[in-house]
Parts: C-alpha cells; structure tokens; sequence
C-alpha cells in the first residue's frame, strides 16, 4: 500500500469518526425525559392517574389482566400438555368418540359466569364516568379543524372563552425536522385552566368533523361530534399539567392538536379568572367601530401569527398544497367580499378551517394585513362592521 493511500484511508477513518461524533451528538440533543402528566420515555403502562375514577379504571385494568393471563395459562397448558404427552411417537391412538354433553355444558357455563363477573366489576365505575351530576365547573369543549374552544358555561369563571392551539414554534419544529423538548407538540397557546379537587364537566361537541377529547391522566375520552353534544367529567386530585391529543382522525392537521389542561389551587384559579376576565375585557371591541389602516395590520400581524402562520408561513408563501397569500388574486380582488367570505366559510371542505370562532375584529384585522403586508399592497381596509354583514 503506496503513503499515498494510507493517507486517504486515515482521511476517511477521520470523517466517520466524526460523522458518527455528530450523530451521537444529535441523538444526545433529541433525548427526552419523562413528561409529567404527559408521555414518558419507553411507557409500557398506563399513565399515572390523577383522579378517582382514573385510578379505578387502572385497578380494573390490572386485574382483567390477570384473568386473562390465568385463562391463557390454563387453556393452553392442558392443549401442549396434551399434545405433547399423546403424541403418536409414544404410540398413543386417537380416540373415537361422540360430544359431551357434560363438556358442554361446562364450557359455556364457566365462560359466561366469568364474563359476567368481568361485566359487573367493570359496571360501577362505568356508571361513575357517566355521572356528570352537581358539577361545580361546567366547560364546553368545542373540536374545530385543528383547534379547541373552550367556552365556560357555569361555575366561578362564567363567561370566560378561548381557542386554544398547538404554539406556533412547536409547528415550527416539526417543519423543520428538528422536534426538541419533552413536551413536543403538546405545547399550546392556551392551555384549559381548572382547579383542583372540583368536579368539572365537560361538554363536547364540534364545529366540523369528529374530533375526540382525551385526557389520559384522568381517564377522560369524549367524542366531540357536529350537531351533538356529549358530556364527562372529571376531578383532578392534584395540581399540575397534563397533557393529551385529540384521538380521532380529522383531517390532514390531526397531529397538531393537542390538548393541555393546567390544574391550579383554589386560590391560584381565581386569580387566574379575574385576570382572563380582565385580558378579556380589554380585548372586547365596538364591532361598529372604525378602525385606522395602521392598527387593523399591527393587529392583523399577531392573528396572522397566531392563528394563520402554521399553514401560510410567516412570509405567507404557503407550502405543499397550501396556497400562498402572498400575490394570491383573491387575497388582491377589488372586491373585499370575496375574502371575507372565504374566511368565514372555509376552503374544499376543511382543507382550509372555517374561521367564525374569531372575533369580528380579529378577522377585519387579519384580512386588512394580508391585503397590505408583503407584496400585496391593495391600500383595501376590511372593517369590523364587514364582518358583521358577511356573517349575516
């Protein structure tokens, strides 16, 4: 072997070398831990419980299991023991013989006492889950393409209301390829507040296809279904975060919507009212009000960002089959109609969500930033009192 060649195969050793240092890097970087209220790390068990009822369905859960075992155990060690000790090798003959009648009634009998069993252990805390009696909070859980509202319907906090949606650098993130953080696309804006050791019932319904509400933690999982409305509960038994996703397939953005409820001490929700209830009010606006070109895009631009940047991008290129904002002929119509009513009604069946949960200034504001932001510079203000009209 010439020096020549030595030298290109040490050049080539060290390259792996550090190839193989940076993969061991970035597998070291991507690393998580256990989430608390959330997944943990190699989960082979169901997730700690954090209510009654929680803890109920882990108990049951449990001890089916060994039933099941114990029955497996037994079914197939006669069946190999049975095999193996009347093989034909050892000159055993098959039998000639007719049903039992015995064997039947013995088979048919033992199963269904032990399903029945099953079925009235199962039964208590099944009728518990149901109970959704002398609530003390009462929260509707609206699914929209792929989103949360949340609307407090009774109980301290009346009146309060939010949509609530995978943060916008966690998205962010998963575009890039780059996931980071124990609670990876489980972050969201505006998590669901409640207090501890209150029974909270929870409405669900849906503004466009099947969404389901599932909180692992408590044993929480409601369908959320157009045109119907369904309840749960739950009583979360400590404070803390806890984390779940919505579990049933709708549509293309399934897998950023998740679900995040912070559980507070009594005293900690009520600050936490009187504070929504204050950003609440200073949010409140005159939809007969007319608003300023300036303030309608600095306030369009933290929608956009909010809200509309997921699907858009920032520079409201689009990407894939997500058509771009930026030169789009609509978004440039003379007629401002067009857009609005887009907006409010949606895109090929959800592909593009419906947007009426938004506040009509919110969407004035929005519209009247895509109009006049990059290279659209139609001079066009959409006006909260458009809106109002279009909904109409």
């Amino acid at each position: 072997m010439t020096m020549n060649m030595m030298n290109k195969l040490r050049h080539r050793v060290g390259q792996g070398a550090l190839a193989l240092s940076a993969a061991t890097a970035t597998q070291a970087a991507q690393a998580v831990n256990d989430l608390a209220g959330g997944p943990a790390k190699n989960q082979i068990d169901l997730h700690p419980p954090v209510t009654r009822i929680a803890t109920e369905v882990i108990g049951l859960h449990n001890f089916l299991m060994i039933i099941c075992v114990v029955i497996f155990i037994a079914v197939f060690g006669v069946m190999f023991y049975s095999i193996l000790k009347h093989r034909k090798s050892l000159g055993h003959k098959s039998a000639n013989f007719h049903e039992s009648v015995a064997v039947e009634i013995a088979w048919t009998i033992v199963p269904f006492l032990i399903v029945t069993a099953m079925g009235l252990m199962a039964t208590k805390t099944v009728v518990a889950m149901k109970d959704t009696s002398n609530a003390d909070l009462t929260i509707k859980t609206t699914g929209y393409q792929w989103k949360w509202g949340y609307d407090y319907l009774k109980g301290e906090g009346e009146g309060i209301g939010f949509l609530s949606q995978l943060d916008l650098a966690q998205r962010q993130m998963s575009d890039a390829g780059k996931p980071e953080g124990d609670n990876y696309l489980l972050k969201v804006d505006n998590p669901l507040v409640v207090p501890v050791d209150k029974k909270i019932r929870i409405i669900t319904t849906a503004a466009d296809v099947i969404h389901s509400w599932m909180i692992p933690a408590f044993a929480v999982k409601q369908d959320a279904i157009p045109g119907f409305v369904r309840d749960t509960w739950f009583r979360a038994e400590k404070t803390g975060d806890f984390y779940g996703q919505c579990v049933e397939l709708c549509g293309k953005e399934h897998a950023y919507m998740p679900i995040h409820v912070k559980v507070l001490s009594a005293a900690d929700y009520t600050k936490w009212v009187e504070g929504k209830k204050k950003e609440m009010a200073a949010k409140a606006d005159d939809p007969s009000k007319v608003w300023a070109m300036d303030a309608l895009v600095a306030r369009g631009e933290k929608v956009y960002t909010a809200n509309c940047a997921v699907c858009h991008r920032p520079d409201g290129k689009g990407a894939g089959p997500i058509k771009p904002l930026d030169g789009s002929a609509i978004v440039q119509d003379a007629d401002k109609a067009k857009q609005v009513a887009l907006v409010l009604a949606g895109v090929n069946n959800g592909a593009m969500p419906a947007w009426k949960a938004l506040s009509d200034t919110d969407l004035a504001a929005v519209i009247t930033y895509t109009k006049n932001h990059w290279s659209n510079k139609t001079g066009q203000v959409v006006q909260p009192a458009d809106v109002v009209a279009a909904r109409k």
